[in-house]
């Protein structure tokens, strides 16, 4: 996308967390929860005022001005919401082609997979739904208020919900289910890379953290919010629910969920204090560069045997093979169909 985008458009994370990009149905919802949040009729931040207009036609169906904004708003990085409203909606015009083809690309897969007759069953988006609020430590009434902040019904989510499984569904059909790799690839592959797959212990994390003021001065307001949560955590509130509360890292929407990251990719400070956790513990308040952290230590995994290490490398090769069959097919949709663009 440019570096424009990968200043911009990409969270602020600690460390770096292992992804894997399969179309699992973890991965799916995932996305799903995500997705069926960014194209809600949220907003727009400030007061800005626009008329909506189409922005493209895609086979007779409209994308419009605004929900191309409200998906660039949703993505943006806390460093662009904290920008004025003029300067975030320069950042916005610079990046519009780029969004509105990703917002097309999504257009036409809905309309392929119902051309083929591929269908989503109200069990499925149930079974989904479940799932995410379990992953998220969501209550049926905390999932229902933060739909109502992002401006969406319960039935709208549950419509984006079923599109995007349906998505889901259409790439496992026509891409991913027919690639085949043989042993042979691999370990031609994972000799041709050794360092990639270099394995080291893996952390399951939650983080609440309290960004580094800018004086020295305030850090002890900082620490003092910091034993207040303590206090909170001591008591047996929950972890998840603090960092809703209280964290300004990203991943606190999350309960603070940091996903599964490796000890070679952690700050010093995060690797020390670790070491003197056992899994369900959380830590004392610690500082790094960012600010005052406290971590939840949910899960501990050991390195990879070599046969593990093995099926890594196979994924990895699965998911470049993909890249260039999706890109291929994409292309192919795109051909076949009426696309026109009107920024």
């Amino acid at each position: 996308m440019g570096q424009v985008i990968l200043e911009f458009f990409t969270a602020d994370i600690k460390g770096t967390a292992e992804r894997d990009m399969r179309f699992t149905k973890a991965a799916l919802i995932t996305l799903s929860f995500i997705l069926a949040f960014l194209f809600s009729l949220k907003g727009l931040s400030g007061g800005a005022v626009m008329l909506d207009r189409v922005v493209a036609v895609v086979n007779k169906e409209v994308i419009t001005w605004s929900e191309l904004y409200k998906m660039m708003e949703y993505e943006a990085s806390d460093k662009v919401r904290a920008m004025s409203e003029q300067d975030r909606m320069k950042i916005f015009r610079d990046n519009e082609a780029i969004f509105l083809d990703r917002l097309i690309d999504m257009r036409l897969e809905v309309q392929e997979a119902g051309r083929i007759g591929l269908e989503v069953g109200s069990e499925e988006v149930k079974e989904a739904i479940e799932d995410i609020k379990k992953k998220y430590s969501l209550t049926d009434k905390a999932l229902e208020e933060s739909l109502k902040k992002d401006g969406l019904t319960f039935e709208e989510y549950k419509k984006r919900l079923s599109e995007q499984i349906l998505v889901g569904q259409l790439v496992n059909r026509e891409i991913r289910s027919k690639i085949v790799l043989s042993e042979g690839e691999a370990k031609k592959y994972y000799e041709a890379n050794r360092d990639k797959f270099a394995e080291s212990e893996t952390f399951k994390l939650r983080e609440i953290l309290l960004k580094k003021p800018e004086q020295d001065a305030d850090k002890k307001a900082v620490e003092e919010k910091a034993s207040l949560i303590m206090q909170r955590l001591k008591a047996g509130e929950d972890f998840s629910a603090l960092a809703r509360e209280y964290s300004d890292d990203p991943s606190g929407k999350n309960g603070g969920d940091l996903g599964y990251v490796k000890k070679s990719y952690m700050a010093k400070e995060f690797v020390e204090v670790l070491s003197h956790m056992k899994v369900g513990d959380f830590s004392n308040p610690f500082w790094t560069e960012k600010g005052l952290h406290i971590i939840k230590l949910d899960e501990k995994v050991p390195p990879k045997t070599p046969a593990e290490t093995m099926e890594s490398v196979k994924k990895q090769l699965a998911e470049a093979e993909f890249s260039e069959r999706y890109k291929s097919w994409i292309k192919g949709l795109r051909e076949k169909a009426h696309i026109e663009i009107r920024l």
